[in-house]
């Protein structure tokens, strides 16, 4: 075929799935970077954005000025949503799962307030799908009230949920970076380069507080009061653990106290506290097990036993 035998086809075969494999794994590297490196970018961007907040806030304030604002923004401004005292509070709550910035409160605003047109419209064609026709007016008017209250809170809903992840994230990987804090506190780095080396270790095992470790050295190193930088931890994270943490630490920066001893005595607390909280999940097995007993296991078993006794008995009766 073509003037080509098998000796020729195969040496093409094989030259053009080398060409593919080394293509394939040149893609993957490139698009699928380390988590590493992605991180170290996404530090440097915020840093920046913070210096120039810092140095230069009048400068920045013009350019922000000049951008052409969006959509969102122009809806959030003109409704003034941004200035509401659900706005500050949100913000928190944001921070705590891990989408900060003006620009993520924005949208959870306009998503917050288009939710609710969004809610009572999917009721409205689950009427019209359904032949709510048929419906009485009150309760084609409750369907859409419902519709409407979904999408109302459906988006607090979605940040609680993230908040409780992230903070049990947070709290399963705090004994672990603990002990990776004492090994640097007794090498003798400095709290800003402690924080950033536990933060590149526990980039692949914990995502969530090595982002908030490594923005808290960031902070360390431009805020004018290191007090700050530690008590935005603590806010951003809204964890008693971390609370401990973070007192620990401003104590250590006023009073000179050996951090190691204080790290390691939280350390292991922490990671007997956890090792508790799985023995009470552990205890609460057995209860928790009875209703799916009851409910999935008893009947197959009382139909077993019981049912060829049942049949006998049918077919005694029907003999007589």
């Amino acid at each position: 075929m073509f003037g080509l035998d098998i000796s020729d086809v195969i040496p093409v075969m094989a030259a053009s799935s080398a060409f593919i494999a080394v293509i394939s794994i040149w893609r993957v590297s490139v698009e699928f970077k380390s988590p590493l490196a992605r991180k170290a970018k996404e530090l440097r961007l915020r840093e920046n954005a913070m210096r120039r907040g810092y140095i230069k806030p009048e400068k920045r304030e013009r350019l922000l000025q000049n951008k052409r604002e969006n959509i969102v923004k122009k809806v959030v401004t003109k409704l003034n949503l941004m200035k509401s005292a659900q706005a500050e509070r949100m913000e928190a709550r944001l921070a705590q799962a891990g989408w900060r910035g003006k620009e993520m409160l924005m949208n959870f605003l306009f998503v917050k307030l288009c939710m609710p047109f969004v809610g009572g419209g999917v009721a409205l064609v689950i009427l019209w799908l359904k032949d709510g026709e048929n419906q009485t007016t009150s309760m084609q008017l409750l369907i859409v009230l419902a519709g409407v209250f979904v999408g109302y809170y459906l988006p607090e809903l979605m940040v609680k949920n993230k908040v409780t992840k992230r903070r049990l994230a947070l709290e399963l990987s705090l004994p672990d970076s603990l002990d990776l804090m004492v090994i640097c506190a007794e090498a003798g780095l400095s709290l800003e380069a402690t924080l950033k080396r536990v933060a590149a270790e526990m980039a692949l095992a914990s995502p969530e507080l090595s982002d908030e470790l490594a923005l808290t050295a960031t902070e360390l190193g431009i805020l004018p009061e290191r007090r700050k930088a530690l008590e935005n931890l603590a806010a951003r994270t809204d964890m008693p653990q971390i609370k401990s943490v973070v007192n620990t630490l401003l104590q250590a920066e006023r009073y000179g106290t050996p951090l190691a001893q204080s790290l390691v005595i939280l350390g292991e607390e922490y990671r007997s506290e956890r090792m508790m909280k799985a023995e009470e999940k552990a205890a609460k097995l057995p209860a928790i097990l009875t209703v799916p007993m009851i409910v999935f296991i008893m009947p197959s078993l009382f139909i077993v036993l019981l049912g060829p006794a049942i049949m006998q008995g049918l077919d005694s009766i029907s003999n007589l």
